[in-house]
């Protein structure tokens, strides 16, 4: 059964057990469908408003895109436990002779590569959804204002979340040309993810006149 139809218990009581999966990855799949849908959430609750009749056309647009990643993340939970049994299996693998050894450290850095899939996306996804939120700033109802602040804070947990598995399981990787580019494009996209982050989190504090 796919972690979408868990009940939320159920997920909750799998992750919380000796089960390898659902872990970090899953977990950063769950908060930035949440985060995500928030912003749907927000724009189904705008449209038709006559007060933000000018962005009808945006919010029809974000609605569309949330409901694309939220369903997006959620088929990564299983993606990310998919990627990760091969990798898991190779350090299950014997080293006893040097051949062994070097096979072994070679299958750990192949199937490294196949589990950082997942969590590089989720990283692309997120910081898509951040901007989702970014727009609703201006073009969302600003009676559910909190509700973008606290999308951003689930986005932000996946994002940041994603990247710490990217790193765990670069540890093991040989290709060095694969790190290169790949940790940059990374690295850059959470930079940038979190000020944005920020910066939204920020804002949605002076709105609710709370902000220090």
């Amino acid at each position: 059964m796919a972690y979408k139809d868990y009940t939320l218990q159920d997920f909750v009581n799998k992750t919380y057990s000796k089960d390898p999966a659902p872990g970090g990855g899953g977990v950063c799949s769950l908060c930035g469908s949440l985060g995500v849908a928030l912003s749907g959430m927000v724009s189904n609750f705008t449209t038709g408003k006559k007060k933000y009749a000018q962005y009808e056309e945006d919010i029809q647009k974000i609605i569309k895109d949330a409901k694309r990643l939220q369903e997006r993340f959620l088929s990564l939970i299983d993606e990310d436990e998919e990627n990760f049994i091969p990798l898991s299996k190779a350090y299950g693998l014997k080293a006893e002779s040097d051949e062994e050894k070097k096979f072994k450290d070679d299958e750990i850095s192949r199937c490294s590569v196949i589990a950082c899939k997942v969590p590089i996306e989720i990283i692309d996804i997120s910081y898509e959804a951040i901007l989702l939120h970014k727009e609703l700033l201006t073009k969302g109802s600003v009676l559910l204002i909190s509700d973008v602040g606290v999308g951003v804070e689930c986005l932000r947990t996946a994002l940041k979340g994603a990247y710490l598995n990217v790193l765990i399981n670069m540890k093991t990787i040989k290709d060095s040309s694969f790190i290169e580019k790949n940790l940059k494009e990374c690295k850059d996209k959470v930079d940038n993810g979190i000020i944005l982050c920020d910066e939204i989190y920020n804002k949605v504090l002076d709105r609710l006149n709370i902000g220090e």
